[in-house]
């Protein structure tokens, strides 16, 4: 067994025998340039794990030469031997990756790596149940037997092209994929710089923002009276367009994190992270006018036995459809609830911390300042709207009147 320190001279100085021939390195121990009867050298890595009955095992760094030069074999028998020390058996871990990667050869074996490593690892929730969706709906029907390295441009365009009637999908199913292929790359399933999804142009976006009025305020309010379905489903409306809160946040809220006396939600999480919503004295009325089920942590109750509301569509369509909005969306509320805020003259920095824009993260520092005052236009707002709500009154949002404090929506 040769020892001697592993530098240029010495690799280019080995010579190929009738077996394999190690030379190890004299400074890093398990660090070898092993050269094979074909005049390959190879450096690799030696440890055992388990102490003197443990088993041998051996890393193979990379063939000598770009990249892997002594210097460069060094460094990385260093890290490799530093996750060692740690506990982490590197051969057994870089097989399975290796069976990862074998069993990635299509775009469905991809697929499933990519949601597996990358989508539910690393991506909320949400995210993962939207890119399952549309790699099952759209992806795997068109690609799913193909061979990742195989798919081209061409394939992308014509799986984008084909759905063309929803734009927002298709640029979605595009984002996916590119992603995956970007992920591809970085596991050895594609070369580099080889994205088929780049050049391929995306459909254009119309922005819909549907900002409602005094008057259709009303009718949604008078909706709500009559509504004769859940009262969590009322509850669910009034404290979207009372507080401007995205809709999982209401429809995930559990009793344990609002503050009644405060007036205010502390949420673990959310779209942007921890997230405080004000509750401002409308929704505060609709809180304490909802029942609390035993058994069942949150605040707006579904069907199932101790979970959350998962389906507002179906009962939205018919409040919405009572008063006459039938092109109003749930995510709409929020955009009346800052369009009310800007047309009563409020700041966009006071509104973006009232609808929780990841933007105001760079004031966060003065949180415990700007907490009184947005709580404050929070209740402005909520009031105008609650007003519009009971009255029906034709006039502009920026010509509500604050109503005080006590009973300032129910209608009966």
């Amino acid at each position: 067994m040769a020892i001697a320190r592993i530098i240029k001279r010495a690799v280019e100085a080995a010579k190929p025998g009738e077996a394999d021939a190690y030379l190890w390195d004299d400074e890093v121990k398990g660090f070898g340039l092993k050269t094979t009867p074909g005049g390959h050298k190879v450096y690799l890595v030696q440890y055992r794990l388990g102490g003197r009955a443990g088993r041998i095992r051996r890393v193979t760094i990379g063939r000598h030469g770009t990249p892997w030069t002594p210097e460069a074999a060094r460094k990385e028998a260093k890290a490799i031997l530093g996750d060692v020390a740690q506990g982490i058996d590197v051969a057994a871990v870089r097989a399975l990756q290796r069976q990862a990667a074998a069993e990635a050869t299509t775009m469905a074996g991809l697929a499933a790596r990519f949601l597996a490593e990358h989508a539910e690892a690393k991506r909320k929730d949400r995210t993962f149940t939207e890119y399952r969706r549309l790699l099952a709906r759209a992806v795997l029907p068109a690609l799913g037997k193909r061979l990742v390295g195989a798919v081209t441009r061409q394939d992308v365009a014509r799986l984008h092209h084909a759905l063309r009637a929803t734009p927002y999908q298709a640029n979605r199913v595009l984002a996916v994929l590119s992603k995956m292929f970007n992920l591809a790359e970085v596991w050895g399933d594609r070369p580099d710089g080889s994205n088929p999804c780049r050049h391929v142009e995306k459909f254009p976006e119309r922005k819909r923002e549907r900002f409602l009025s005094a008057d259709e305020l009303g009718r949604l309010g008078d909706a709500l009276a009559g509504y004769r379905g859940s009262p969590f489903v009322v509850a669910l409306v009034k404290l979207l367009v009372f507080t401007g809160a995205r809709l999982n946040e209401i429809l995930t809220l559990e009793w344990s994190w609002v503050d009644m006396t405060r007036g205010e939600a502390r949420l673990p999480d959310s779209k942007t992270g921890a997230k405080i919503v004000h509750v401002p004295p409308p929704a505060l009325s609709v809180l304490a006018d909802l029942p609390k089920v035993d058994g069942n942590p949150f605040v707006i109750v579904g069907d199932r036995l101790g979970r959350h509301l998962v389906n507002a569509e179906k009962p939205w369509r018919t409040i919405r459809g009572a008063a006459e909005l039938d092109d109003v969306r749930l995510h709409d509320l929020r955009h009346a609830f800052a369009s009310v805020a800007a047309a009563s003259g409020m700041g966009l920095p006071i509104i973006g911390k009232m609808l929780g824009h990841s933007q105001a993260q760079t004031t966060h520092r003065y949180a415990h300042l700007a907490a009184d005052p947005v709580k404050a236009a929070a209740a402005t707002v909520a009031g105008k709207i609650a007003e519009a709500m009971n009255t029906g009154a034709a006039t502009a949002p920026g010509q509500l009147h604050q109503l005080s404090s006590g009973d300032m929506y129910e209608r009966r």
